[in-house]
């Protein structure tokens, strides 16, 4: 239990810092935020965990197949909000975009016997 409840604390802490930072400056928020934090995170806790290299293998491979699908967020997100649509709307139709991104790298994935 408590080291869950460190690793909730450390993980929401980074998430504060990266906004507070972004408040301050844009980039440096954005450099931080573009580090493979909640990754990289996810990889030592489950190494922690279980210490099953081939599982942090396989996570880092998921990983990988999803980060170009991803990159829908921050492609419509801009566009949307340059359009001039409201804020909550924007997100949440560039969640919408990402998530049926997410659903077309799947199947292609799927399709070409590409295990996940």
């Amino acid at each position: 239990m408590l080291q869950t409840v460190i690793k909730l604390l450390l993980s929401s802490g980074i998430i504060v810092i990266v906004s507070e930072i972004a408040k301050k400056n844009t980039f440096i928020g954005g450099l931080i935020a573009s580090i493979p934090l909640v990754s990289v995170m996810a990889m030592v806790w489950l190494y922690i965990d279980t210490k099953d290299i081939e599982n942090i293998n396989a996570l880092s491979k998921s990983i990988l197949w999803m980060v170009v699908p991803s990159l829908a967020l921050f492609i419509s997100l801009p566009v949307l909000l340059k359009s001039g649509v409201n804020f909550y709307i924007s997100m949440g139709i560039s969640i919408l975009v990402t998530m049926g991104c997410y659903w077309l790298t799947i199947a292609a994935l799927t399709k070409f016997g590409i295990k996940l």
